[in-house]
């Protein structure tokens, strides 16, 4: 039987939603409003809830956006004062919670940030990565058992090359590898997407399971894109954990979740 993992916020309505199905894995998806002192109250509380419900592992998700701007890992505190200071103090608030409450937080080196983004902000593309892997080391270094750095589309920090997987196996790093995002840096290449998997295989700490067509983020469930579940299943690290990232019709209920589960179980049963 596969471990089930879900992903939502701290609203009742989407922690009652997931808790029904009773979830190994629970990934809070977080926002800004979390950082405020209510929202941090909340947040703590949920996590606690979540945690007495009898889910095994939780997740906490930096978040994706500030004021409609990625929560890049490059911020440049100069260019952008208040989008770093933002990174900052989640970073901050995060590391010390998933320390107190002995769970996880993923950080993600890039989202979507291109080189000529990042040209904006430094003055070559190297000075950016070199922010990057900096500070991804600063946070390891803090709560390596508790950090894990989630993979992207960016030319910046992504999984799915040789060289680039290389380049952060030396780290030991936990892993976080979102299929989807590696799917779609590869343009779509299966057999590079699978020699990835095995290859990192080792350090990765936790999945997101998405289908894509390989052209850009489409967070498909699974079985509605062009990934090879059937090549992928059996590279998966059995000791890490892992949530289902699928664009839903509500979000307040988990539908397409599920199917993405039940579609991999029926793989599993016909690979036996």
């Amino acid at each position: 039987m596969l471990p089930l993992g879900l992903k939502g916020d701290d609203s009742q309505a989407q922690l009652q939603d997931r808790l029904q199905y009773h979830p190994n894995t629970y990934e809070f998806y977080l926002s800004p409003a979390d950082f405020s002192s209510a929202g941090w109250a909340k947040l703590t509380a949920a996590v606690n809830d979540v945690r007495n419900s009898g889910v095994q592992h939780v997740v906490l998700h930096q978040p994706m956006k500030y004021h409609d701007q990625h929560v890049e890992m490059a911020t440049n505190q100069q260019v952008r004062p208040q989008l770093y200071e933002f990174l900052h103090r989640s970073t901050e608030m995060l590391l010390e919670l998933v320390q107190q409450q002995d769970c996880q937080v993923l950080f993600h080196g890039a989202y979507s940030l291109t080189p000529a983004e990042a040209l904006q902000q430094y003055d070559s593309v190297a000075e950016a990565e070199d922010v990057i892997w900096q500070r991804l080391a600063k946070i390891d270094a803090v709560a390596h058992d508790h950090v894990m750095f989630e993979n992207s589309i960016s030319e910046l920090y992504h999984y799915g090359l040789p060289a680039s997987d290389q380049k952060i196996l030396a780290t030991n790093y936990r892993l976080v590898y979102d299929v989807s995002h590696a799917f779609i840096y590869l343009h779509g290449n299966n057999e590079l997407l699978q020699q990835s998997l095995a290859t990192l295989q080792p350090h990765i700490a936790h999945y997101h399971l998405v289908d894509s067509m390989g052209l850009f983020h489409d967070s498909l469930p699974l079985g509605d894109g062009r990934i090879d579940w059937r090549g992928v299943l059996p590279l998966l690290n059995p000791q890490a954990t892992r949530i289902y990232e699928i664009d839903l019709a509500d979000p307040n209920h988990c539908a397409e979740m599920l199917a993405s589960h039940h579609y991999l179980e029926k793989i599993a049963a016909e690979l036996k």
